[in-house]
């Protein structure tokens, strides 16, 4: 995944709010919503409920590496926007990671 390939604006963001389909689960949030590209666009929402900055850049970092590790069972074409939750500050790489592709499984964007 290239930076380029991110969601950044807030307009961005609050499109994918607005018109995309979401789903839950203890630690993680997913909006996700076509874009019609070649890409996926995706974005991370870290709230300041989760913690402090430290906390916060830390659940960040373990997201985006969840991401893009995982980056070839997504299939192309979705503005994905990813949504920690409270409980993301306890959890450890492993436990994000299987939220993460238990949303993508959930959603059927799964390769």
């Amino acid at each position: 995944m290239k930076a380029s390939d991110g969601l950044r604006k807030n307009d961005d963001f609050r499109k994918v709010y607005k018109n995309g389909n979401s789903m839950a689960n203890k630690l993680l949030i997913i909006y996700l919503m076509k874009n019609f590209t070649e890409v996926n666009r995706v974005g991370f929402t870290v709230s300041k409920k989760v913690g402090k900055s430290v906390v916060r850049s830390r659940v960040k970092r373990l997201l985006k590496e969840s991401y893009r590790l995982n980056v070839n069972k997504v299939q192309i074409g979705y503005d994905i926007v990813f949504i920690a939750r409270e409980n993301c500050k306890e959890a450890n790489y492993k436990e994000i990671e299987s939220a993460m592709l238990h949303l993508i499984r959930k959603m059927k964007v799964h390769k």
